[in-house]
């Protein structure tokens, strides 16, 4: 079992929720405030870790099996999108995707911290 923070489509109401399998809720919670959070061509968002200038993004913290890890949940994640670790806000950490180091920020990436979480982004979009 792991702990892992969800931010996207894997989140309750979400389209890949389904694939965590009845993993259990740990909590509602939020990154650490040193992360932005990026929709990547609106489609899913990413988070990156920064030095200067981070936020807290909202998310959901999951008791997953790692088989669930490996045969569902990162099977079906963007190629943009890596396993690694984020802070969250009471100092904890937890596995989560994030942005790959290797995507360059362009075009395609909205910065949307200020937003909040992913569910206000989906609602702000028209």
């Amino acid at each position: 079992m792991a702990l892992m923070f969800l931010s996207g489509d894997g989140m309750r109401g979400g389209r890949l929720h389904d694939q965590l399998g009845g993993a259990p809720l740990v909590a509602v919670t939020r990154t650490a405030p040193a992360y932005r959070c990026f929709a990547v061509a609106g489609r899913f968002p990413a988070l990156r870790r920064v030095e200067s200038g981070g936020g807290s993004f909202g998310g959901e913290l999951y008791d997953l099996p790692l088989a669930t890890l490996g045969r569902a949940l990162l099977p079906a994640e963007p190629d943009d999108l890596e396993l690694g670790a984020v802070e969250l806000v009471d100092g904890a950490w937890a596995l989560a995707t994030v942005l790959r180091r290797d995507v360059p920020e362009r075009g395609e990436l909205a910065d949307i911290t200020d937003l909040g979480d992913w569910h206000a982004y989906r609602a702000a979009r028209p």
